[in-house]
């Protein structure tokens, strides 16, 4: 951070929030409208916030993506046509941009960071290369992506909007490293995009041109930085279109018989686009998956016991399939429900304990008073609930394996936090909706028969 961010970035939040005010009555209803600027507002501070840790405290990935963003933006400064290459090349190196690409830690094919160093540099175009300016467009621009997932979900359980506004928007992990110049804020507002594209165009059938190519979009965003993503994302997603559509089917007698159809066809074109995306890389091949969770998690333990860190060890991995799924309980209660508050040692790994203790409780509160069978009941059939707990037990397992310490584990695990969270008030809502009925009926018949 320079002086300039103290000069500049006032200006562009002020744009920020005019052009929020401005859009906020055509994307929000009564009960939603409130939470609008709020929400903005925590991405923002944020995004800040991450950038002040890091520049004062630690050297992370944030300042590298800052870095390499300056070198393509000054690129620009020497020539557009370079600048605009490093921009849309697809890696290759040509004499045009090679003196700038020998600079570029990240450049090259198959770079999963040099997306992100390629809207930061359009940004630093926007902002001067002023830091913070960056750091609260991907704020911006991720919050756009948060706001379709929360409208999403507060259109499918009307009932909890409070509720799911701090599932998506408030819990502080989610906007503390979902929010700043960093790959997981790109993903995250992408993959509130494609789960809004999924809802509006498959399951509501509106606008759905518009929504094949938002989906597509965020595909393409999500898939450039972190494909395990959609690994996780899309089967569950599929699924829960297909249980969708048979709701549709007015007959119940029609709607039984076409019920294993839909699930069976929802399954094969799961496990196809599983297969077409993992082969789009070689190492999340499915016979592969294994072995690269083993090699990450490896790394990632080393680096936890060099550096003095926060590791942990769920079990001895053999880089197959079969030893991921003996380690695959130990893997849910570990991204779910940990770090323990004892085991939390700095101030950002508190605030994941605290919110991990808040879910576990969470979880076993619901479970304590409906049972746990009524409540994989209720999961398996409300389709929304199928799709939030199948993608975050899947993520789950995939992050809570391959991460070996607590605070890579912060980060990599904050896509599934809002759908965990968002299926467990929802199943809430539900729960107390029914007995809420439950006892008017029964207060309706104690009145007739006194009648």
């Amino acid at each position: 951070m320079e002086l300039k961010d103290l000069f500049i970035t006032p200006f562009y939040l002020a744009l920020i929030y005019a052009i929020a005010y401005g859009v906020r009555s055509s994307v929000t209803n009564v009960y939603t409208k409130k939470y609008f600027i709020p929400a903005l507002t925590v991405k923002l501070v944020g995004a800040i916030a991450l950038g002040i840790l890091y520049h004062t405290l630690y050297a992370g990935d944030t300042n590298n993506y800052y870095h390499q963003a300056g070198i393509v933006y000054h690129a620009f400064g020497d020539s557009f046509a370079a600048g605009f290459e490093l921009v849309t090349t697809s890696g290759d190196v040509t004499p045009a941009i090679s003196k700038y690409t020998d600079q570029l830690t990240w450049f090259g094919h198959g770079s999963n960071e040099y997306f992100v160093i390629r809207v930061a540099a359009v940004f630093a175009l926007l902002s001067f290369n002023t830091y913070t300016v960056i750091a609260v467009l991907f704020a911006a621009a991720t919050f756009t992506g948060m706001w379709a997932m929360y409208m999403t979900f507060a259109k499918i359980q009307p009932a909890a909007y409070k509720e799911l506004a701090t599932a998506v928007f408030f819990l502080p992990s989610v906007f503390f490293w979902g929010s700043g110049l960093l790959k997981d804020s790109l993903c995250l507002g992408a993959l509130g995009w494609l789960f809004y594209a999924f809802y509006r165009g498959a399951i509501q059938r509106r606008d759905i041109l518009r929504c094949v190519l938002l989906g597509t979009g965020a595909v393409g965003v999500v898939f450039a930085m972190k494909i395990y993503i959609l690994l996780a994302f899309m089967p569950p997603a599929l699924l829960w279109v297909f249980n969708e559509s048979t709701r549709d089917i007015r007959s119940p007698l029609v709607r039984l018989l076409a019920k294993p159809v839909f699930l069976g066809l929802g399954a094969v074109a799961a496990f196809f686009a599983m297969s077409q995306l993992a082969a789009a890389d070689a190492r999340f091949n499915l016979d592969k998956i294994g072995e690269q969770s083993k090699l990450t998690a490896d790394y990632l333990q080393q680096v936890s016991k060099t550096e003095q860190g926060s590791g942990y060890n769920i079990g001895v991995q053999d880089g197959t399939l079969g030893g991921m799924a003996k380690l695959a309980p130990q893997a849910v209660v570990v991204a779910l429900f940990r770090p323990f508050l004892w085991e939390a040692r700095n101030p950002t790994m508190l605030l994941s304990a605290l919110e991990s203790t808040y879910f576990l409780i969470l979880t076993l509160r619901i479970l304590w008073q409906v049972g746990v069978g009524r409540a994989l009941a209720t999961v398996s059939s409300v389709p929304v609930l199928t799709l939030c707990f199948v993608f975050s037990l899947i993520f789950a397992v995939s992050v809570g394996i391959s991460s070996g310490n607590f605070g890579t584990l912060v980060r990599y695990k904050i896509p599934l936090m809002p759908f965990y969270l968002s299926g467990l008030y929802i199943m809430q809502s539900l729960i107390n909706s029914a007995a809420s009925l439950r006892k008017a009926r029964q207060a309706r018949t104690a009145q007739l028969a006194r009648a």
